[in-house]
């Protein structure tokens, strides 16, 4: 079995049993620094600073990922699609499509405990 970073509470309630952060409260949602945002569970590479917009929706948005990196499932409800890391399977937040906010008429709503960043080095 891999081995994956230790969780706290919250990140269990958010990341194992696929919770919810309130709206405007994650460390990520008004943070536009450049690098890569990496999965808090495995530390997979998730999304890149390029990719994230500011949607109003009070959660980061991306609007595409690192190929590979994010699996796309029927949610429970029936009408979402939430979006996991493809490494681990942690819960990352849900996808959705046609709101026509960027270009690429994507956003992917991600949890701030979901997610961790590493600055990129400048050359």
């Amino acid at each position: 079995m891999a081995k994956y970073n230790t969780l706290n509470d919250e990140e269990k309630r958010i990341i194992l049993h696929k919770g919810t952060e309130y709206p405007n409260t994650g460390k990520f949602n008004n943070f536009y620094e450049t690098g890569t945002y990496i999965c808090r569970q495995c530390n997979a590479a998730l999304y890149e600073s390029d990719s994230k917009f500011s949607s109003g929706c009070g959660w980061p948005s991306f609007d595409d990922e690192i190929p590979g990196a994010v699996k796309r499932v029927p949610d429970a409800d029936g009408r979402r699609t939430e979006i996991v890391c493809a490494n681990c399977g942690g819960h990352l937040g849900h996808v959705f499509t046609g709101e026509r906010m960027t270009a690429k008429n994507t956003r992917h709503c991600v949890n701030s405990v979901s997610l961790d960043f590493i600055p990129r080095k400048e050359e």
